[in-house]
């Protein structure tokens, strides 16, 4: 079943401890079209100035993801963010920011993409979000990502998002804020009772937590050795699993914790080079044996 994700298209730049990329392929739902592909067929919403690079819409309309909802915008500039990785490669800090074409984004879905079951909201505002799920004709799965900002700024436009989402993506940082509560398996409860169906708390490196209807389920991260470039960890996770919830009928739990190894996979693949390149290097059979690997390490 298709994907419509909605999110950002942007131009990076970034350093890290050992190496540098600039003026490269990012943002949200750059990253989680691609890694949901390697699934099923995703619908792309966003939007760039005349400025970006065509190669770059060439490289995911060749992945075959729709571009039919990404709105070039002329005399505009694309979003920009410049950051720098400290040497754990856990922090960053951003340098540089240029909102550009995204300052007054109000996302128009093209009519084919109303009726498609599967929805991610990549990180934006609760109320950009809402306007994009008031287009929607009764998706089947909503996926929806947020941050710190929209907690501290919009929380009440946040509190009335949740209920209509069916999973909610937090780090364990915005968690503990959204929630109120230092613990951690406590504020996963508590964001849960808020409204979504599922509540998928992210810790980096450390793993993941799943909160849902069938209790509390811990998957480790996949240990990687090589970490190049950690921007767009986050997005490829979630598309791994919504691309994989979109690619399987099988029920729950079962269904959803693959989704999350899948995910998890293919975040570690995506931290191996900068932007899209190691993505752009894999396959659907890495990515199976890599998932081997790691069912054989967290089993015992």
């Amino acid at each position: 079943m298709s994907i419509v994700a909605v999110g950002t298209v942007a131009i990076d730049s970034i350093e890290t401890p050992t190496a540098s990329a600039h003026h490269v392929l990012g943002g949200s739902a750059t990253y989680f079209s691609y890694a949901a592909s390697f699934f099923t067929k995703v619908h792309l919403v966003a939007v760039v100035g005349d400025d970006f690079p065509m190669q770059h819409i060439d490289l995911l309309r060749q992945r075959g993801i729709d571009l039919s909802g990404l709105e070039v915008r002329r005399g505009g500039r694309t979003f920009y963010w410049r950051g720098r990785y400290h040497a754990d490669m856990n922090n960053r800090d951003t340098l540089e920011v240029h909102l550009n074409v995204l300052a007054d984004f109000n996302p128009t879905l093209p009519g084919h993409y109303r009726e498609l079951p599967y929805v991610f909201l990549g990180n934006s505002s609760p109320q950009l979000q809402m306007r994009v799920l008031d287009q929607m004709v009764r998706p089947q799965m909503v996926l929806a990502d947020t941050m710190n900002l929209w907690i501290e700024t919009q929380r009440d436009a946040l509190l009335e998002l949740l209920p209509r989402l069916d999973g909610l993506l937090l780090n364990d940082s915005e968690a503990r804020l959204l929630a109120e509560d230092e613990n951690l398996v406590r504020a996963g409860m508590k964001i849960r009772d808020l409204g979504p169906k599922f509540v998928i708390i992210k810790k980096g490196e450390h793993g993941s937590f799943l909160f849902s209807r069938d209790g509390v389920f811990v998957l480790p991260g996949y240990p990687t050795p090589d970490v190049v470039d950690p921007t767009g960890a986050g997005d490829s996770f979630a598309g791994g699993i919504l691309g994989y919830l979109a690619s399987d009928t099988s029920p729950p739990p079962g269904r959803l914790r693959r989704a999350i190894a899948y995910g998890t996979v293919i975040a570690s693949i995506t931290v191996e080079g900068f932007s899209l390149d190691r993505l752009r290097q894999t396959t659907r059979e890495e990515i199976e044996r890599r998932l081997e690997e790691y069912r054989r390490m967290i089993t015992f």
